[in-house]
């Protein structure tokens, strides 16, 4: 009985995350405007997406931030990761991770508000007349930071389990730090830099309350132009770009994981083969 209610439960669960996904996937192959009856299949609208300038700046400028986020979050947050390794009191690392778990335990909307104020006051220090100047600028900062932690969650373990073994051989066979870093740790630890720069990309690609907060007026994001559609209404050529985004950022999670996967299982197989 508790066998079944648990396949239940998590059918239940299943159901609840990807039915609502499923549903846009679904209703951008509609074959008519309405967003509640499926009237027959068709790529009408993906015909139309193809042929809206709106959507596809839209979707440049998302995947330009997004890229770009996340690239600096990973080379920030991998750097941090073993500068908090290498910290040698205990109360000082405990009070550096306090503090870099911040904006991801802050709900978006504070942070947003706070990005906004910054921002707003440097512009007036600065004596910047347009906010325009500073906003994609603004925008990156932004994503930058509210996705550091997570890089840094995903990198630190794996740096944590790898310990200072190799690199210290590497340093005693004449390696600078520097070189013994890129040419051993970073390779071990390549799994979690991948992980963690994924989840970056994912997360900027579809944040909104922070871009909403921090955005200027000339660089609209794709959830900025939908959440603008929705004042008046959506039609289903944003279903059929959601749907564009959501088979590239589940092709892209199956990659990251199968490397890792693959990356796990390679030691293993060696060990097996020394047996």
């Amino acid at each position: 009985m508790k066998k079944y209610a648990s396949r239940i439960y998590m059918c239940i669960i299943f159901g609840v995350l990807y039915i609502p996904i499923l549903t846009v996937i679904l209703f951008s192959f509609n074959a008519g405007e309405s967003t509640a009856e499926f009237e027959g299949f068709s790529f009408y609208w993906y015909g139309e997406l193809f042929r809206s300038p709106d959507a596809w700046v839209a979707l440049r400028n998302t995947l330009i931030l997004a890229v770009s986020s996340s690239l600096l979050a990973t080379v920030i947050g991998t750097a941090a990761a073993e500068g908090i390794y290498k910290m040698r009191s205990r109360l000082i690392k405990t009070a550096v991770n306090s503090v870099t778990n911040i904006p991801m335990m802050n709900p978006d909307i504070v942070t947003g508000m706070s990005m906004m104020l910054f921002f707003a006051a440097l512009v007036g220090i600065l004596g910047i007349a347009d906010y325009n100047d500073i906003g994609f600028l603004a925008m990156l900062i932004s994503h930058t930071t509210f996705c550091l932690p997570y890089v840094i969650l995903s990198v630190l373990p794996g740096i944590n389990e790898l310990g200072d073994t190799l690199s210290e051989a590497a340093l005693d066979l004449g390696c600078t730090p520097v070189k013994a870093f890129f040419k051993v740790k970073l390779p071990n630890i390549l799994p979690g830099v991948i992980s963690g720069m994924v989840m970056a990309f994912t997360l900027s690609l579809d944040d909104f309350v922070i871009s909403y907060f921090v955005g200027p007026s000339n660089f609209q994001t794709l959830p900025l132009l939908i959440y603008s559609m929705t004042k008046k209404t959506v039609k289903p050529d944003m279903y059929a770009l959601s749907t564009i985004v959501i088979v590239a950022v589940f092709t892209l999670l199956i990659i990251s994981n199968m490397r890792s996967a693959k990356k796990t299982a390679t030691p293993k197989r060696k060990g097996a083969r020394a047996k």
